[in-house]
């Protein structure tokens, strides 16, 4: 590893530690969501190998907010019931520059600027990413975000190796009615660019969900929701030609 690239790392670790400690205050949060979702779908594939494989998924999900910014977070275990079972998770926290100055910065669809980190870990990826967020003002869709990043990973092709792309990540969640049932449309979708010094291709990961309140059918609303994800991974972990397309089952508990 070369030198730029230990210090990259060191920084990256240290502003991201920073942006943890800053991101868990001692006082509760104004609001906050957590689920529990089951995702069950056939056409997983495998790096190396391109064979195709059948999985379910546990996920825990928390989003809140607090004085200065938002945190979200989730976790993943794959196949909790096989002795093979893998785990993922991702913490994004961001610091509002509005709420931090006191200033408005909204200009535009953009009524928000934030400070935006995010740390992936699990399996063979462990990358943390630094740059900003923007939070869209669109009819209809109560969350709407950008976020551009500089992301700093680790390759499994290389352990040890460092490398630097940008990255784009998308997130929204649009509720909506049909007749009397009530849905939501949620999801993201993240652009990253070719991490080419530890042999990593552009790739594009989407999981849009639509989803029905189901709990809304016998008077406990905005709790079970039920319908399909579809998971979309273009060149899975930057692997060229590894590209994977999974309509999977979706149950989601919301507390």
């Amino acid at each position: 590893m070369s030198m730029k690239m230990k210090r990259s790392s060191l920084v990256s670790t240290l502003v991201l530690g920073s942006m943890l400690s800053v991101a868990a205050p001692s006082q509760a949060a104004n609001w906050s969501s957590t689920s529990f979702l089951m995702h069950s779908g056939s056409g997983y594939k495998t790096v190396p190998g391109n064979t195709e494989y059948d999985q379910t998924i546990v996920t825990l999900e928390h989003a809140d907010g607090w004085k200065y910014g938002d945190n979200f977070f989730f976790f993943d275990v794959s196949e909790p019931n096989n002795p093979n079972t893998s785990f993922y998770g991702e913490f994004s926290p961001r610091l509002s520059l509005s709420k931090i100055s006191g200033k408005d910065l909204s200009f535009g669809i953009v009524k928000d600027v934030s400070l935006a980190a995010t740390w992936e870990f699990g399996g063979v990826t462990n990358a943390k990413l630094f740059g900003f967020g923007f939070d869209l003002d669109i009819p209809g869709v109560p969350v709407a975000k950008v976020n551009v990043y500089n992301r700093f990973g680790e390759s499994q092709f290389a352990p040890g190796e460092v490398s630097s792309a940008p990255q784009v990540t998308l997130v929204w969640m649009a509720p909506f009615s049909i007749g009397y049932s009530n849905w939501i449309f949620e999801g993201f979708l993240d652009y990253a660019w070719a991490e080419k010094e530890v042999g990593k291709e552009d790739n594009i990961v989407a999981q849009p969900r639509l989803l029905m309140d189901v709990g809304d059918l016998w008077g406990a609303p905005k709790q079970l929701y039920a319908g399909i994800e579809y998971s979309y991974w273009m060149n899975k972990y930057g692997s060229k030609g590894v590209d994977e397309g999974v309509p999977q089952l979706t149950i989601k508990w919301t507390f």
